[in-house]
């Protein structure tokens, strides 16, 4: 009995239609209805596919709110290079809280050629065209945030050619750890010493015929380092025009969350200006 009214469901279910089909003997296929159902599904599919790729793409959302971490330290990402020596030049950080960041653990000085190559000058000036666009359309920058993660680095890539004349300037990049709070970051005359009252540079030991403040800044960010991410000063180049000639970066700095459906990162954006004066001191950062 189970199993007759278990086959009576069934029969039931199957038959159950509430649009009610055309006969077969009714129906007349043609080359043009074939045709046209094809282009319908096809288009149909096109769409569908359409509505995935968008519901897939990532739209920037801006969310502001107050960051309320302040024992956590701040990672400060630095390649620079100036048209000195190394033995001649210092870098450290201070800060507000009387916090001297020594260079030693997280910076490496490298000699180099300050010239740079046929291939490094091209680098250079694509990035300074992108810069420039950025100031002009800053809706780019969402771009650049949207294919950061799938976009090559942005350091400055290594000389093709063999220079016969020794190395003129220094190259500073690394890293370091800062409090999160206003400080110094600069690079001057003579290394860092230690001292009771703040700290101090051997400045004495080198002539100020050989001050040369000509600088870039090849990548300058903070927080996680991403590349593909074009940062304000990427790409900066200022020559000196006398000895004296000092460069300052006024820098403001904004923690960043970076969420799409691939991947979460912490970052950080920074507004900045900039002043040039040519007084008797040698701090240019």
């Amino acid at each position: 009995m189970r199993r007759l009214n278990r086959k009576k469901t069934l029969n039931l279910v199957k038959e159950l239609d509430a649009f009610p089909k055309i006969p077969e003997s009714y129906i007349e296929t043609s080359t043009s209805g074939g045709t046209v159902s094809l282009i319908a599904f096809t288009t149909m599919a096109l769409l569908t596919i359409m509505e995935f790729t968008v519901y897939r793409d990532t739209w920037m959302k801006y969310e502001y709110e107050v960051d309320k971490d302040y024992t956590s330290k701040l990672r400060m990402n630095v390649d620079i290079t100036v048209a000195m020596k190394c033995q001649h030049i210092g870098a450290d950080v201070l800060d507000l809280a009387e916090t001297m960041v020594a260079t030693a653990d997280g910076l490496v000085y490298e000699p180099v050629i300050f010239e740079l190559s046929p291939m490094q000058r091209e680098w250079q000036r694509i990035l300074q065209n992108i810069q420039a666009r950025l100031q002009e359309e800053h809706s780019l920058q969402d771009i650049i945030f949207k294919s950061a993660f799938k976009s090559a680095s942005t350091a400055l890539p290594p000389r093709e050619d063999n220079p016969k004349h020794s190395a003129d300037a220094c190259r500073i990049h690394g890293h370091l750890y800062v409090n999160k709070v206003a400080g110094n970051f600069h690079v001057t005359v003579g290394k860092a010493i230690p001292h009771p009252r703040g700290h101090a540079h051997l400045a004495a030991l080198v002539s100020q015929e050989s001050y040369n403040f000509s600088h870039r800044i090849d990548h300058l960010s903070f927080g996680e380092l991403i590349p593909g991410i074009i940062n304000p000063l990427d790409g900066t180049e200022k020559i000196a025009s006398d000895h004296n000639q000092m460069f300052q970066y006024f820098v403001t700095v904004v923690p960043t969350k970076l969420q799409t459906h691939k991947i979460t990162a912490e970052t950080h954006q920074f507004a900045v200006t900039e002043r040039v004066s040519s007084k008797k001191m040698t701090s240019f950062f």
